[in-house]
């Protein structure tokens, strides 16, 4: 995935400090899909975005299984993710912040389809 310039990421040391946790920790985080990274110029990097309140969005975890389950790859759903979404008039992270997790997962569900 390419950098985009208007999504600030952070580093597994970026959050290592502003979760309070060890790196096996915030790996695990990725490995449990709670939270979802890609690989930038060889750095494994998550959105900011995903980070509300010192800890990671809570409803991200859902709707990151609603989307694996509609066939969508990491690379996929964090492109989706982080990019407006026409039906939601902003992005699906922006949407999930807000509090809006049926409306995101509903469209979610129905790129599968």
């Amino acid at each position: 995935m390419t950098e985009t310039p208007d999504v600030q990421w952070l580093t597994i040391p970026d959050l290592t400090d502003m979760l309070g946790l060890k790196v096996s920790q915030v790996r695990r985080l990725i490995e449990d899909r709670a939270l979802l990274a890609s690989k930038i110029d060889g750095v494994w990097k998550v959105p900011a975005a995903f980070i509300v309140g010192g800890e990671p969005l809570g409803e991200l975890k859902g709707t990151l299984i609603v989307l694996g389950d509609s066939g969508f790859s990491d690379e996929e759903s964090l492109r989706w993710l982080l990019n407006t979404d026409d039906s939601l008039g902003v992005s699906p992270i922006q949407a999930l912040t807000a509090g809006r997790k049926a409306e995101v997962r509903r469209v979610a569900q129905a790129l599968g389809f």
